[in-house]
């Protein structure tokens, strides 16, 4: 049977928040292209490369929200819901353990010494991101644990997806300070160990996650 959705907006936008943040924050192409470009071009460069990618990310964020918002009784059911929340940490578990396991600097290249235009450079970097449609698995397991989708609330799965938004552009604004502040000393070295450090931190971030869900401390916050 379906339920009512109780909906706290400010708890709504911080996980729309959590939610980019994890999406953008692995080290994949985009963001070596991101380090790159800061490095190399300036900051500016790389946070702009880093807008096209939450562009495209939003765009997914998007398609992945309508479908499961087609599901209407399937997502207000509460047993599924439970069983979507423990599915979802269970993606994103697997998630961390790939990010961590990955090397991001493996076959990079490194980007052409003419700076271009910021607009060039924003759309490399959106079309990089848009093509590779395996993000919206990310989402699904994001949207399943956090239950993120709202079907029949317009206003607030907007305030959603800009939530989103702005954590991932949090992400970039903040990974392209840190690069432009340590640049003398970042190397491929430093994008390992921040690919790590996202890896430990979405695997146990996942792990409370899966442990509230079974044992129903959710219902305590």
């Amino acid at each position: 049977m379906p339920f009512p959705i109780h909906i706290n907006i400010l708890d709504f936008i911080f996980k729309g928040i959590l939610i980019g943040i994890i999406a953008s924050a692995p080290m994949g192409p985009v963001g070596v292209l991101c380090v790159q470009r800061t490095l190399n071009k300036g900051r500016w460069y790389g946070f702009v490369t880093g807008v096209g990618a939450a562009v495209s990310d939003i765009f997914y964020a998007g398609v992945t929200g309508l479908g499961m918002s087609l599901v209407v009784d399937f997502v207000n059911n509460q047993q599924n819901r439970f069983y979507l929340q423990i599915i979802g940490s269970l993606l994103l578990l697997a998630f961390g353990i790939y990010t961590y396991r990955t090397d991001p600097t493996r076959n990079i290249r490194r980007s052409g010494t003419s700076k271009g235009t910021l607009v060039h450079n924003f759309l490399t970097a959106f079309l990089v991101t848009l093509s590779n449609p395996l993000i919206v698995f990310l989402f699904l397991a994001c949207y399943a644990q956090f239950a993120f989708v709202l079907p029949n609330h317009p206003f607030e799965m907007c305030v959603g997806f800009m939530s989103i938004v702005a954590g991932a552009l949090l992400w970039w604004f903040g990974l392209t300070w840190l690069v432009d502040k340590i640049r003398g000393k970042f190397d491929y070295n430093g994008i390992r160990l921040i690919n790590q450090v996202i890896g430990w931190v979405v695997m146990i971030c996942s792990v409370i996650m899966l442990f509230g869900t079974v044992t129903n401390l959710y219902r305590f916050f």
